[in-house]
């Protein structure tokens, strides 16, 4: 008999790597992709594996308590890995109590579900959760997984107090967990609001790019194939209790990665040197925004064996190229709601 595997979240950037990397790995898995499908979440991002014998797609909210409950005690679920996220740190700020209410709420609905019903003797519950929980680093430094938690932003704050939640379980119930926390992510698939997908679509349309502030922030950034591969590494072989920090070793200011950006779209876009980056805009700087993130991965490579596959100048290739050749996609996500939500973030600050 198969093993039931949750994914919650499956439908959305990170998770759809997930759901994929599982389904074509694992056929000894049967992956059930639970995702209340919002604006992030797009199932056109699953449309190879969407026929697959063992992958499942439920259209179902994690803050929903029954529809959870009868989920975990009619399947037989051995596992769960948690990706269901509000996670933009703007949004964040305009609705917190939508982020406490999926990423908190939500993260406790599961885990009394898999308390109840899951396999908690052989299955474990993986949360996947984010650096910002330890809040802003200096020049130097990186986060460990002991660095403690200071978290800066409403998201932040919903994310570190998910994260103790499921510790909690742990220490008084005695659940399986692992927990995982990692740099910021890039790649195919990826909603337009965050940071590089937003300035590929600008660019491609003659249009200004937002910079907060001066642009001075840096970010470790992670390929979001890699991350995946980490996910795997931390769900089959990480030990019950811990937590593991996934990072890409490659720090970037905010404003050098746009201006790189622009210097490659001009050449693939036939454009002469320097006609992109005149589209750079600085807008004001968002509220409680953290100077410098960076993730220190020595215990997930040293216990685990992963490191990243990818150098972020490949990394960064095949992202622009996916982006530029899948037009279709793209603009399918840019339209409707993501206007209004775009003027409000973007234009009137």
């Amino acid at each position: 008999m198969k093993k039931n595997i949750i994914i919650t979240g499956g439908a959305g950037f990170i998770g759809s790597h997930v759901v994929r990397r599982l389904v074509n790995n694992y056929p000894e898995y049967h992956i059930i992709n639970v995702d209340s499908l919002t604006y992030a979440g797009n199932l056109e991002n699953l449309k190879d594996i969407e026929g697959k014998s063992n992958y499942e797609f439920l259209k179902a909210d994690i803050t929903d308590i029954i529809a959870m409950n009868t989920l975990f005690e009619s399947r037989n679920i051995h596992s769960v890995i948690h990706l269901a996220a509000e996670s933009h740190v703007d949004r964040s700020i305009t609705n917190p109590l939508d982020f406490v209410q999926t990423n908190v709420f939500g993260t406790v609905i599961l885990l009394n579900a898999f308390k109840a019903f899951g396999d908690v003797d052989n299955g474990r519950f993986y949360h996947v959760s984010t650096d910002e929980v330890y809040g802003a680093l200096g020049d130097d430094g990186k986060f460990l997984e002991t660095t403690p938690y200071s978290p800066n932003s409403p998201y932040s704050a919903s994310k570190a107090s998910s994260d103790h939640f499921v510790r909690a379980y742990h220490e008084t119930y005695q659940l399986p967990i692992v927990i995982s926390n990692c740099s910021n992510n890039y790649g195919s698939h990826q909603f337009p609001e965050k940071l590089i997908p937003l300035m590929i679509h600008n660019i491609k349309n003659n249009k200004p790019l937002p910079v907060y502030g001066k642009g001075e922030n840096v970010r470790d950034w992670l390929w979001v194939n890699d991350h995946a591969s980490a996910i795997d590494a931390v769900f089959h072989k990480g030990r019950n209790g811990e937590t593991y920090n996934i990072g890409g070793n490659n720090e970037w200011r905010n404003i050098d990665l746009i201006k790189k950006l622009c210097e490659i779209l001009d050449i693939k876009l036939n454009r002469e040197n320097g006609t992109s980056e005149k589209l750079i805009t600085y807008v004001n700087d968002r509220k409680g925004h953290d100077f410098r993130y960076a993730i220190d991965a020595t215990k997930i490579e040293s216990e685990l064996g992963w490191s990243p596959s990818v150098n972020f100048a490949d990394g960064f290739e095949k992202t622009i190229d996916w982006y530029l050749e899948n037009d279709e996609w793209l603009n399918n996500v840019t339209s409707g709601n993501y206007q209004s939500y775009y003027k409000d973030m973007y234009e009137v600050r």
